[in-house]
C-alpha cells in the first residue's frame, strides 16, 4: 500500500457521505495505491453504522471502532497504528480541511521531506474564540519549541509511515505531531492548504482546550528537551536551590555574628532550611527521571536516535533493534 488516509470520527453522522465523496474522488485519481482507515471515536449518533456501509461498498475504506470516547489523541494512534501505507496521511472528518490538497502534499512529500503540515493561513471560524486564541497558541508553542510552525491545529498531514510509527501519542498530544517528529530529526515542512466553513454537525472544540493545550506545551517542552536526560532539568534546579541555601545560610549566620539577630526566628534561616530540602528533592526527583527513562526506552523498544539511512548490512532492521536496546541499556 502507497497511502494510508486515516480519519478520526466523533458525531460525524451527517459528514460521512460527503467525507465519502469528497476522499473517494481523491484517491480515484491518485498515481498511488491508496486505503482510508476510519477511526470511530465511540460516536453516539449512527457515525458508526455509516461509516460501517461505507466499508462494505467499497473494501479501500477501512474502520476501526472504539468501545467508547477515548478522544482525537487516541483516535489518532489507532489509526496511524492500523495504516499499512508507505505514507500516512491525517484527516479531520469535518470537512473543514480539503481532501483535494492531499495530492499537493504527497508531492511535497516527495521533494525528501519526512512530514508535510498544513496551515490554514485563510482560516474559516470564529475569531474571537477560534482563531485569536489559535494565534497566540502557536506563536508560544513555536517561541518555546523553537520549532517555526503557523498552525499546530490543523490535521491535514501527510508523513512517511516510519515516522508515524515512532509517535507516542498520549492526552492530546495529536496537535503536536510536528514537534514531536521534528525531536526524532523528520525533516518537515509547511504548506498552505484550504479551510471551509463548518456546514454539517457541531464543533468538539471549544475555550477549555487553551489550558488543556498549554499544559500539553509544558510536557512536550520536556519530552523534547529533557526525556533522555531529566537529571540536566532536575539536576540544575536542585543546584539552584543549593545556591540559594549556602546565600541564605552565610547570611543568616553573619547577621548572627555581626549583628546578634536572633537566628532561630531569622526567615533566612527558614530558607535555607526549604531551600536545602527542595533541593535534594529535586537531585532525587532527577535521578527516579533518570532510572524511569532507561525502563522506557527498553520496554518500547525505541532508542533515543533515529536513523535515517543503513547500507551495506544484510539486516538493518534487526541490527538497529539490537543497537537500539543496547544504547537504552
Amino acid at each position: 500500500m502507497d497511502v494510508s488516509i486515516v480519519i478520526p470520527l466523533y458525531n460525524e453522522v451527517e459528514n460521512v457521505e460527503p467525507l465519502y465523496e469528497a476522499v473517494e474522488a481523491v484517491i480515484s485519481k491518485l498515481d498511488r495505491s491508496s486505503e482510508v482507515v476510519l477511526v470511530d471515536d465511540g460516536s453516539l449518533d449512527g457515525t458508526g453504522n455509516a461509516i460501517k456501509s461505507l466499508a462494505a461498498k467499497d473494501r479501500r475504506f477501512k474502520v476501526v471502532s472504539f468501545r467508547g470516547n477515548f478522544g482525537q489523541t487516541a483516535a489518532m494512534e489507532a489509526g496511524l497504528h492500523a495504516a499499512t501505507g508507505d505514507v500516512v496521511v491525517t484527516l479531520d472528518g469535518d470537512l473543514q480541511n480539503d481532501p483535494g490538497d492531499i495530492p499537493m502534499m504527497l508531492t511535497k512529500l516527495d521533494e525528501g521531506f519526512d512530514l508535510v503540515h498544513g496551515w490554514r493561513k485563510d482560516r474559516q471560524d470564529a475569531l474571537l474564540h477560534r482563531k485569536v486564541p489559535s494565534w497566540i497558541a502557536n506563536g508560544l508553542i513555536s517561541w518555546v519549541t523553537k520549532v517555526p510552525v503557523h498552525d499546530l491545529g490543523c490535521t491535514l498531514k501527510a508523513m512517511r509511515r516510519e515516522v508515524a510509527q515512532e509517535l507516542n501519542l498520549v492526552g492530546e498530544m495529536h496537535r503536536f505531531i510536528p514537534i514531536l517528529a521534528a525531536q526524532r530529526g523528520a525533516r518537515c515542512a509547511e504548506v498552505v492548504t484550504r479551510h471551509h466553513p463548518r456546514t454539517r454537525g457541531v464543533s468538539k472544540y471549544g475555550m477549555g482546550r487553551v489550558f488543556r493545550v498549554l499544559l500539553d506545551l509544558m510536557t512536550v517542552h520536556y519530552l523534547t528537551k529533557y526525556l533522555a536526560s531529566p537529571m540536566k532539568l532536575f539536576g540544575m534546579a536542585g543546584f539552584c536551590c543549593a545556591g540559594v541555601a549556602a546565600i541564605s545560610g552565610t547570611t543568616t549566620v553573619a547577621m548572627k555574628l555581626g549583628s546578634g539577630i536572633d537566628m532561630t526566628g531569622n526567615p533566612m534561616l527558614l530558607l535555607t532550611a526549604l531551600s536545602i530540602m527542595a533541593g535534594v528533592q529535586f537531585f532525587a526527583i532527577g535521578l527516579l527521571g533518570e532510572l524511569i527513562t532507561r525502563i522506557y526506552f527498553q520496554s518500547r523498544g525505541v532508542p533515543p536516535y533515529a536513523v535515517r539511512e543503513k547500507i551495506n548490512f544484510d539486516s538493518p532492521d534487526e541490527e538497529s533493534h539490537d543497537v537500539g536496546l543496547k544504547a537504552a541499556a
